[in-house]
């Protein structure tokens, strides 16, 4: 982007922090992200600084969200993904998204932070599509059907990606649900408000589908309007 200093223009350069608490595959997203974002700058960080600097951030993740939550308290980066969220631009991923909730029921039960109200539910071992048992995680490709969003722009209806999860995400209000996926029934795989986009399938993975979602948040400047 550019702007006016004087009578000059100047070029600044974007950035863009995907947050390290040791716990995703940081390289596979940090390599999808350098492919769609021309010349912003990626950085893959766990200091402060350097994310609440960054133009836009994404916080990725897999595993449980019991180590998630304490690897994040550890580093104090909570509190860097509550003041990030006031004003960036913020992409959350699979973990990262489930994060972002008040409440998992992982682990025993986990508070999280709070960014989005509502819960993270076990899918049922009798989870079951037309007498058929479906098997947890949900692994593999599924279709997601799109509410209108910035982030979907240039993405079919009902596009294909690429899920790996036993939990899922129950907002206590649906109108923050931006995607549904149908496994054994439908649940929110999308959450979006304000300047917060969540996902739970893995962009990364998600071939041209996926990196056009990362390709959008690259330029997204946190509005919801298509």
């Amino acid at each position: 982007m550019s702007r006016c200093v004087g009578s000059e223009i100047q070029y600044v350069m974007s950035s863009i922090a995907i947050i390290d608490y040791e716990m995703g595959n940081l390289h596979s997203i940090a390599k999808a992200v350098e492919h769609v974002a021309g010349d912003a700058r990626v950085r893959v960080t766990s200091v402060p600084e350097e994310i609440l600097s960054a133009d836009r951030v994404i916080f990725p993740g897999v595993g449980g969200i019991g180590h998630c939550m304490e690897a994040l308290v550890r580093r104090g980066l909570d509190e860097v993904i509550r003041e990030v969220a006031v004003n960036k631009p913020l992409l959350g991923i699979c973990l990262g998204m489930q994060a972002l909730l008040g409440h998992s029921e992982e682990n025993g039960g986990v508070d999280c932070l709070g960014l989005f109200d509502g819960e993270v539910r076990r899918f049922s071992e009798t989870l079951n599509d037309k007498g058929v048992r479906l098997k947890v995680p949900h692994m593999g490709w599924n279709q997601v059907h799109q509410q209108p969003h910035a982030l979907w722009q240039d993405i079919d209806q009902d596009s294909r990606f690429y899920f790996v999860h036993s939990y899922y995400a129950a907002p206590a209000d649906s109108g923050e649900c931006a995607g549904v996926a149908d496994y054994g029934g439908a649940f929110c795989c999308t959450l979006a408000r304000g300047n917060l986009f969540a996902v739970q399938f893995h962009p990364e993975k998600s071939q041209q589908a996926g990196l056009t979602l990362l390709r959008n948040f690259t330029r997204w400047d946190g509005q919801d309007s298509v």
